[in-house]
């Protein structure tokens, strides 16, 4: 019988999660707590839409096929803020834009990777990297992390083979939420230099990072774009989710395949998206300042919280950006639990089991809490629910 690409993979645990909860009638005062996805739900901020309605109505390239690669005036503007941040130069042609971040770790995959190569990822790992590699015949080779939630330099170089294509990090962690300090990326940076291999960096909340300033300094390599590839969402900082736009900066020689997979799968990205991408670089950097004020904030009310639910044997092992992750006390995995905290508690999050290899015994005591969505006062009732579960 054929193994279908999309059968040599696992359903997307939002997709699974949210067929928990679409018959069930929750109790009137006990509502639905839902940190299962992280991504915000509020729309983006009104001067934004407005500029957008503008271009739609008065744009005509707003409707129109784009350049694969992204609209040249974004790829400038994005390159001129990371250059700023960075504390290094980056060029425009070094950035394309795509339909989302998730499309730029598929495509960088597809200019690296053949059948059967390999791609080290660290656990927990973000699925939507694992359902890409599963898709696309590329071996997902599991990197375990210390008691910190972080990957071991020592440990990767331990699974480099000649199959080996790229070392994939995500920074600040999702699922775990753990900034990886500027030394360990160099670390990892001058592994895969070391090895003629690809290190993908996933900064898509770099917005919410808790440090002031770069987090590394891999830019200032003068040719960096030989062995980073660096990926970057739109969606978290501007709240354009829908609109799908993302990023990814290497090297022209790289953006030359890519843009080969690019043009085969969506042609140009989403015109309207890349106009809103555009003007909220150049107008929303206060509001934006704003938005990663909110998030510190939760992210410090977890763990001013977090302490009742120590009491009750939870443990906290990863936080930062949109993300909290824990482990549980009971005597039952985290699939099992998750099911029934749906059902005593009307609390959606998702198990460790979603975020790591089959078998693996630490997911089944693991859980995300995604807090994009859940302010102070929320958090406060999320964790009197789980501090009361009678299990």
């Amino acid at each position: 019988m054929t193994v279908t690409r999309t059968g040599a993979t696992f359903v997307s645990p939002i997709v699974e999660s949210r067929r928990w909860v679409q018959d069930v009638t929750f109790p009137a005062d006990r509502p639905l707590i839902n940190v299962s996805q992280a991504a915000p739900i509020d729309p983006p901020p009104l001067p934004l839409r407005q500029a957008m309605s503008d271009a739609a109505l008065h744009q005509d390239a707003a409707h129109l096929y784009g350049p694969v690669l992204g609209n040249p005036d974004l790829r400038a503007a994005l390159a001129g803020q990371m250059s700023a941040h960075y504390t290094a130069p980056i060029r425009a042609d070094q950035v394309a834009i795509t339909s989302g971040c998730n499309q730029a770790f598929a495509a960088a995959i597809a200019g690296l990777c053949g059948e059967g190569d390999e791609v080290i990822i660290p656990t927990p790992w973000y699925f939507n990297h694992k359902m890409w590699l599963d898709l696309s015949g590329t071996k997902a080779v599991p990197l375990t992390t210390d008691a910190e939630m972080r990957p071991r330099v020592e440990d990767a170089a331990a699974l480099i083979t000649d199959r080996t294509r790229a070392i994939a990090l995500v920074t600040p962690n999702n699922p775990c939420g753990v900034e990886y300090p500027s030394d360990l990326v160099r670390a990892f940076y001058d592994l895969a230099r070391a090895h003629g291999i690809a290190l993908i960096l996933d900064e898509t909340y770099r917005d919410f990072d808790s440090r002031e300033g770069a987090p590394h300094d891999l830019f200032g390599d003068a040719d960096w774009d030989k062995t980073l590839i660096h990926l970057y969402s739109f969606s978290k900082a501007y709240r354009l989710t829908g609109h799908r736009v993302g990023a990814l900066a290497t090297s022209p020689e790289r953006l030359y395949e890519v843009e080969k997979f690019l043009d085969t799968v969506t042609i140009c990205p989403n015109q309207l998206g890349q106009i809103a991408a555009l003007w909220g670089i150049e107008n929303l950097q206060d509001w934006v300042a704003g938005e990663r004020a909110e998030i510190l904030d939760r992210r410090a009310a977890i763990a001013e919280f977090f302490p009742q639910l120590e009491a009750k044997g939870w443990k906290l092992l990863g936080l930062g950006a949109y993300f909290a992750y824990v482990e549980h006390p009971y005597d039952m995995g985290s699939l099992e639990l998750a099911k029934r905290l749906v059902q005593d508690a009307s609390v959606l999050m998702l198990p460790g089991t979603m975020f790591t290899p089959e078998g693996d015994s630490a997911g089944e005591r693991q859980f995300r809490i995604a807090f994009a969505n859940i302010d102070r006062s929320g958090l406060a009732q999320l964790f009197d629910r789980l501090a009361n579960l009678t299990i």
